[in-house]
C-alpha cells in the first residue's frame, strides 16, 4: 500500500529545529580562532541539502536575492568606469566577472517565482527543475566570462600596453572587494536566520570572488612598481579563480540533474524508518531533488497479519518522522508490502523487475 495525503511540512505548517541544528553544525566546521575564520573564508561550505544553485524561494530569500544583484551592479559599474580611463586588463577581468555574479540573479529570481507554482496536470511535480535550468545558464554565463577576460589578459601579455590611473585601478580592485564582502555578510545572515544552507554557501561564493578583486590591487601595486607584466597575470589568475568556480557550479548541476543525492542521507531514512515499531525491513530508498526541494519514495516490510488500518498507521509514523528529521525532505512516499511467509507479494509484477 501506499500513502500520500498531503501533508504541510516543508510549507510553512511547522518550524523544525533540525535545520537549525545542521546549519549550526556546518557553520563550526572549520574551528575557531583566526584559522578557522580564514579557512572558512577560502574553503566555502559544500552542501548536498540544496547547495549550489539551489536557493530556497522564501520571499526573504528572493529579497536577498535582489539586494545582492543591486550592490554587485552599482559594483560593477563603478569599475567599469574606472576601466575605461586606465585600461587595465586585471580591472576588465574582475569587471566581467562582477557582471555575470549580478546578471546571473536574475534566472535564478525567475526560477524562484516559476518553482513557487502550483503542480498542473502536465508538471505533477511542480515547477522545481527550474532551477536546475537557471543552474545551465549560470554555469555557461561564467564561463564565457572566464574566457573573455583570459582572452584579454594573454592578449595584454603578447602586446603590451601601459595602465595609467594605477591608483584609481586600485581603488576599483577595493570597491570590487567591499562590494563582494557585503553581499556575502548579507547572504550569510539571512541565509542561517531562515535556514537555507544554499544562501549560507552563495555567501561564501561571494565572499571568495571579493578575493580575485584583490588581484586587481596587486596587479595595479606591481605596475606601480614598474613591472609591466603585472596587470595581464593578474587577469590571469582572475580566469583561472572563475574557472574553478565554473567546475565546481558544472559538477553540482550534473549531480543534481542526475538526481545525486548524499548517501548518507538514505542511510539515515534508512535508520529511521527502520526504527518504527511494526517495520521488520526497509526494501528500498529513493531520493531524488526537485529545485531545492528534495522527496523520497521508501519501501518497507510489515507483518502480513497487520490490518489495512494498522500497516497504513505504520506509514503514516514513518512518514511523519521522515518528514520531522530530514533537512529539505518536503514528501515522503511510503510503500508497504507484508512479510514473505505466505509467498512473494510481488510475484505478479516481479517479472517487471528481473534485471
Amino acid at each position: 500500500m501506499s500513502t500520500h495525503e498531503p501533508h504541510d511540512h516543508g510549507h510553512g505548517g511547522h518550524a523544525h529545529d533540525h535545520d537549525h541544528d545542521h546549519e549550526h553544525e556546518h557553520e563550526h566546521e572549520h574551528g575557531n580562532g583566526l584559522i578557522g575564520w580564514a579557512k572558512g573564508l577560502l574553503h566555502p561550505h559544500s552542501h548536498d541539502h540544496g547547495e549550489s544553485v539551489g536557493i530556497t524561494a522564501s520571499k526573504e530569500g528572493t529579497r536577498a536575492l535582489t539586494v545582492s544583484l543591486v550592490g554587485l551592479g552599482i559594483t560593477a559599474v563603478v569599475q567599469v568606469v574606472i576601466f575605461a580611463v586606465s585600461g587595465s586588463v586585471a580591472l576588465l577581468a574582475d569587471t566581467i566577472h562582477n557582471f555575470s555574479d549580478a546578471l546571473t540573479a536574475l534566472p535564478l529570481g525567475l526560477a524562484f517565482w516559476l518553482s513557487r507554482r502550483p503542480p498542473t496536470r502536465r508538471y505533477t511535480y511542480g515547477f522545481g527543475r527550474s532551477e536546475d535550468l537557471a543552474g545551465i545558464f549560470i554555469v555557461l554565463t561564467i564561463a564565457v566570462s572566464s574566457v573573455v577576460a583570459a582572452y584579454e589578459a594573454i592578449d595584454r601579455l603578447v602586446h603590451p600596453r601601459e595602465i595609467s590611473n594605477v591608483g584609481w585601478v586600485a581603488l576599483a580592485g577595493v570597491i570590487g572587494f567591499l562590494g563582494n564582502e557585503l553581499a556575502a555578510v548579507y547572504r550569510i545572515r539571512v541565509g542561517r536566520r531562515i535556514g537555507s544552507a544554499a544562501l549560507v554557501a552563495d555567501g561564501y561564493h561571494a565572499r571568495t570572488d571579493g578575493f580575485t578583486s584583490l588581484a586587481v590591487v596587486l596587479g595595479a601595486v606591481g605596475a606601480w612598481m614598474g613591472w609591466k607584466a603585472a596587470d595581464p597575470i593578474a587577469g590571469l589568475v582572475i580566469s583561472v579563480a572563475i574557472a574553478g568556480v565554473v567546475a565546481v557550479a558544472a559538477r553540482d548541476i550534473y549531480r543534481r540533474l542526475m538526481d545525486a543525492v548524499d548517501p548518507e542521507t538514505v542511510d539515515e531514512i534508512e535508520r529511521i524508518t527502520g526504527g518504527v515499531e511494526g517495520v521488520m525491513a526497509v526494501d528500498n530508498v529513493r531520493l531524488r531533488w526537485i529545485g531545492h526541494e528534495l522527496r523520497a519514495d521508501v519501501e518497507l516490510t510489515c507483518d502480513t497479519h497487520l490490518g489495512l488500518a494498522d500497516a497504513h498507521a505504520v506509514a503514516e509514523v514513518a512518514r511523519h518522522r521522515l518528514l520531522h528529521e530530514v533537512p529539505r525532505l518536503v514528501d515522503a512516499l511510503i510503500h508497504v508490502s507484508p512479510d514473505a511467509h505466505h509467498g512473494d507479494p510481488h510475484q505478479v509484477t516481479r517479472h517487471h523487475f528481473a534485471n
